[in-house]
């Protein structure tokens, strides 16, 4: 069976994104690139809630020409190319192979299907809900050494649940990563 992976960045503190919903601190150095890149590749679905979804469309299909930096000459083709799910509620369509589902038990149908494993990015309410169902099979969570003060939390709310640390691994001197499986 397919399996779920939660890639997420988060400050020091906790969270995804600042008080403002500012995510201008995340640092990619190359390393971190490489890393993002494999996962990218071990996957060949993306997954995303409405809000990353819409960040993530308005910058991916036309990176090479906005920020020509290596890892957007990289990713962008990528992206391009791999088929997208987005959990909403409120999207009505969505270009660039984008499959719109309506509930958390509709991509368990998704990951039920053949294919390589689905790549969650961000999208905190998302993975909630599918750790809430069970769905979740690896926590990619990278650390950026700053601290936010408040904003939204890397992790919904959710009663206990235990997770075996499988590999932690520093990249470019700078963020820390925390790999997780479920058990």
């Amino acid at each position: 069976m397919r399996r779920i992976l939660y890639y997420v960045h988060q400050s020091l503190d906790g969270f995804i994104e600042g008080p403002n919903g500012e995510f201008d601190w995340a640092q990619l150095g190359p390393e971190l690139s490489d890393y993002s890149l494999s996962l990218a590749e071990r996957s060949d679905t993306f997954l995303y809630g409405r809000t990353v979804w819409t960040m993530m469309a308005s910058y991916w299909p036309e990176a090479e020409s906005m920020d020509p930096d290596e890892h957007a000459l990289a990713f962008a083709p990528i992206w391009r190319t791999t088929p997208k799910v987005v959990l909403s509620t409120t999207l009505e369509s969505a270009p660039w192979e984008t499959r719109i589902v309506r509930t958390a038990a509709e991509i368990g149908a998704i990951k039920e299907e053949p294919g390589r494993d689905i790549l969650l990015t961000g999208s905190a309410s998302v993975a909630g809900a599918l750790a809430e169902l069970g769905l979740l099979d690896e926590y990619h969570v990278v650390v950026h050494p700053v601290l936010l003060g408040g904003g939204k939390p890397v992790h919904a709310a959710l009663g206990r649940r235990t997770l075996r640390l499988v590999e932690t691994r520093p990249f470019d001197g700078r963020t820390v990563l925390l790999r997780h499986d479920v058990d």
